[in-house]
């Protein structure tokens, strides 16, 4: 069993998965409160949440969510001695793309980077490889791809433009080199605070 931590934006989500089958799930919308609800939300999975390993988004996403979810994924990864392991929220937004669109082959994953930017990544469905290294820039600076999917993508140019929010229960869609990433948080671009020469 694997307990899946989905902080990364402004969804906060939970699963248990048992290989592909979701045992349970719980998903909340909301900007804020992340840190007050996600223990509460794992707590009130079977098993108190409780699984032989956990995965957790590392990001892009919400400064603030991707380190609650990191948090609680180290920490109960020491309480229970399970290890714990990461995926990027590009790579889970296309996996389920790809899963509800037949008819793609590539899409841009497109979500929302703070200071008007946007954290972008390309993916092709075979073997759900990325195209390109993840990306910050001004939406006007984006190329024109034929479809950008994610919470971001009606803000690029493209033919089509397809809304698509990470969910924890997902995860069973990544394939395993895409579910083993350490975790650490994937930040998307360097820190607004500059240290003092």
């Amino acid at each position: 069993m694997i307990l899946v931590i989905e902080t990364a934006t402004t969804a906060c989500s939970v699963a248990l998965l048992d290989g592909d089958v979701v045992v349970a799930h719980d998903h909340q919308e909301g900007a804020r409160g992340h840190a007050e609800r996600l223990i509460p939300m794992i707590a009130g999975l079977p098993y108190g949440g409780r699984a032989d390993a956990i995965l957790v988004n590392c990001g892009p996403g919400s400064f603030t969510g991707v380190r609650v979810g990191l948090a609680a994924a180290r920490a109960l990864g020491l309480a229970w001695d399970v290890p714990v392991t990461g995926y990027c929220t590009h790579a889970l937004l296309a996996a389920r793309l790809f899963a509800e669109q037949d008819d793609l082959d590539e899409a841009l994953i497109a979500i929302e980077g703070g200071h008007g930017e946007l954290f972008i990544q390309p993916y092709a469905k075979h073997g759900l490889s990325s195209l390109a290294p993840l990306a910050s820039m001004v939406p006007e600076s984006v190329p024109f791809w034929r479809c950008a999917a994610g919470s971001a993508a009606s803000k690029l140019i493209c033919d089509r433009a397809i809304a698509v929010e990470p969910d924890a229960r997902d995860a069973r869609l990544l394939p395993p080199a895409l579910k083993a990433l350490p975790p650490e948080p994937i930040y998307g671009r360097a820190p607004d605070a500059k240290p003092n020469p």
